[in-house]
């Protein structure tokens, strides 16, 4: 492979790798060639498994993960470094989709949840394949707040996320993803407010979370947990899947793991992982960033066990330094 050097910015926090780096992030991989010999929990539990999917299929041990995360390449036209993935029509989507996912639905618990990442192009596809082989429970639409315009077209600004079950009998924990929001019309009851918090900084309110979320920032080059994949998700994103859909000290499994945002995620949450990748560069990415994880478990946008709106929260945190500051400098 190779290595192009970027000249970035001082203040650019894109992950990056030294020779070195890539050398001892590498020895930590689990490299998986064309074997069909059973794999042991304790040879993949928080581990990044290098290796093609299709021969990973076979390998893994049987309903072991409690949530499945899938962000396959989506019918597009797009490059991932050193690899390729051409649109096709939809009939053969559906068909490369038919080709793995029920094999790895082996893997999932009876009671386990299954959430697949697509866009608009693709959400036709990924709707039938779930409701074939899962129960079918929402579409979760979440708002990208960047992005190219279109001329002649609509401009595309959100993504889907298809969420299914195994079965009747599942886990999900409203509680851990409600989400903190401001406050317009101050509904009061005996001069007190109602169902809502009154701060120097605003008024806010705990929601229940919807299938619609607009609070989503796309990793950006001054974010630590951004790297140079061109599809990468928001660790946000991710947490409220897994804090929703995957108990405490649960297993959650991405097998396209990419630059390693649902490992790392989840290790933050005190999850365990199983991650899978063909791109060795990505799983070297996914390595540091677990690393790093081990000193830095923030989630931007998540902090105090709720999701703050966009942009709310860093507010909240310059008010709570500059009120610090103040009272130190007060004789």
């Amino acid at each position: 492979m190779i290595n192009i050097l970027k000249i970035r910015a001082n203040r650019n926090r894109t992950l990056t790798l030294t020779d070195q780096e890539r050398e001892n992030y590498q020895s930590r991989l689990f490299f998986l060639n064309q074997t069909q010999r059973q794999l042991t929990m304790a040879e993949i539990v928080n581990k990044t498994i290098c290796g093609d999917l299709f021969n990973v299929l076979n390998c893994l041990p049987e309903a072991f993960a409690d949530l499945l995360i899938l962000d396959p390449p989506y019918n597009l036209d797009k490059s991932f470094h050193d690899m390729k993935f051409s649109r096709s029509d939809d009939e053969t989507y559906l068909a490369y989709l038919e080709s793995w996912f029920p094999k790895i639905l082996k893997a999932v618990k009876t009671n386990g949840s299954i959430y697949i990442c697509g866009d608009w192009k693709s959400t036709f596809c990924l709707y039938q394949i779930l409701q074939k082989y899962t129960i079918v429970r929402n579409r979760i639409t979440w708002q990208r707040e960047k992005g190219r315009g279109a001329k002649a077209n609509w401009k595309n600004a959100t993504e889907d996320i298809w969420f299914g079950t195994m079965s009747k009998r599942y886990y999900f924990d409203v509680d851990a993803v409600k989400q903190k929001r401001k406050v317009i019309a101050t509904y009061r009851e005996n001069g007190q407010p109602k169902d809502w918090e009154e701060t120097d900084n605003g008024n806010f309110r705990l929601t229940y979370p919807g299938n619609f979320w607009d609070d989503i920032s796309i990793p950006y080059w001054s974010m630590p947990e951004n790297t140079d994949h061109p599809t990468q998700k928001p660790e946000k994103l991710i947490a409220k899947l897994i804090l929703a859909s995957c108990p405490p000290n649960g297993i959650v499994l991405d097998p396209f793991l990419g630059s390693g945002t649902t490992s790392v995620t989840a290790k933050k949450l005190d999850r365990k992982y199983v991650g899978v990748e063909l791109n060795g560069e990505y799983c070297c990415w996914a390595e540091k960033r677990l690393a790093l994880a081990e000193t830095d478990a923030t989630i931007q946008g998540y902090s105090n066990g709720v999701f703050w709106e966009r942009n709310t929260l860093n507010l909240q945190l310059r008010e709570k330094v500059k009120k610090e500051k103040t009272a130190k400098d007060i004789p």
